[in-house]
């Protein structure tokens, strides 16, 4: 075993001296991700992406705004993972292997928003998931999958797929947030995809 893979076990090890006696682990299913996410439809959301300030962990923008991002972020969060600190925490070891001083000039990560950016969503989902093929093929799109997609003048956008598919084009639905609040919609191929994403990691669960 490497070093760096030494280090990740006795940091697991660690962590697990620090649970509760009895504690579980599962790992996230396709279908809770995609109920979180339907139950996001249900939702009346301004689109809002103004910076603000929040709490961590655990902070979130007033419930009645949101973004493309947030989307996903409350999806996980229904589910006990909080995109925010794992986010940060990523970026405060690895800062270099993240797009913020690329993109944004930033030299620090930054909790209020940092998780709200779809780059940065690509590349923790890439780090800690599993960064699946871009194809044309409906059928290889899967619920609870992330996929990105590139807008006009260079925007990016993210949404999660669901189970659901159209039935005249069978395409996978998405819920997503693209400036109406939540939909679950049929766009999938609708504009250029930049990158799919698989991210069910084990969650703890009461004894």
């Amino acid at each position: 075993m490497s070093m760096i893979g030494r280090i990740l076990v006795m940091t697991w090890l660690m962590m697990l001296t620090l649970l509760p006696a009895g504690t579980a682990f599962s790992a996230l299913d396709a279908t809770q991700l995609e109920a979180a996410a339907l139950e996001r439809t249900r939702h009346a959301i301004t689109y809002d992406g103004r910076y603000f300030v929040i709490p961590y962990p655990g902070g979130d923008v007033p419930a009645h705004i949101g973004v493309c991002t947030d989307v996903i972020i409350r999806s996980y969060r229904a589910l006990g993972i909080d995109l925010q600190q794992r986010v940060h925490e990523d970026m405060k070891a690895h800062f270099d292997r993240y797009p913020s001083k690329r993109i944004w000039g930033l030299n620090r990560p930054d909790t209020n928003i940092d998780h709200r950016r779809v780059p940065n969503l690509q590349t923790y989902f890439s780090r800690h998931g599993e960064a699946l093929p871009v194809t044309q093929n409906p059928a290889d799109y899967q619920r609870g999958d992330i996929v990105t997609w590139m807008l006009p003048g260079n925007l990016p956008h993210i949404g999660i797929i669901t189970g659901q598919r159209d039935p005249l084009t069978r395409r996978p639905l998405v819920v997503h947030n693209i400036g109406r609040g939540p939909q679950l919609e049929d766009m999938l191929f609708k504009f250029p995809i930049t990158g799919r994403y698989r991210y069910l990691p084990a969650v703890s669960a009461p004894p």
